[in-house]
């Protein structure tokens, strides 16, 4: 096979439509995490709605490559954690004890290290083992 050829094969191709809808992602993800950092509630809260939900249809269109669908599975764990995270910060119960040194900010950690959990997978136990088959 030419060298142009194996270029080719690869190179990830993603449809036009995927595309858009990632990069409107980030932009509703970026106006989530301004709002936030603004204190502007109901925008912030409002946000989450559709970076999750595109989030989730970008994970469910890659499910058939194992290396998009963990990446797009742990954004959308990552962007739960960071929504459960600025709602508890909104809602005043961020510092609030939970148990012990605690508090209920903390029960973000469950969704980051599932996200965490899904990488290490994805890196540690899955690409080892499939190393001669293509990621795309």
């Amino acid at each position: 096979m030419s060298k142009s050829a194996t270029q080719r094969e690869d190179l990830y191709h993603i449809p036009k439509q995927y595309r858009k809808m990632e990069n409107l992602h980030i932009v509703f993800w970026l106006f989530k995490d301004v709002a936030w950092c603004m204190v502007w509630k109901p925008l912030a809260i409002v946000m989450i709605i559709p970076t999750l939900l595109i989030s989730m249809i970008i994970t469910w269109r890659t499910k058939h490559i194992v290396a998009e669908l963990c990446h797009n599975f742990a954004i959308t764990v990552w962007i739960s954690a960071n929504s459960y995270w600025m709602i508890s910060e909104f809602a005043g119960i961020d510092t609030k004890p939970l148990f012990n040194n605690y508090t209920y900010k903390h029960l973000a950690i469950i969704p980051f290290t599932i996200g965490i959990l899904i990488l290490a997978y994805y890196y540690l136990w899955y690409t080892p083992k499939h190393k001669h088959v293509s990621q795309s």
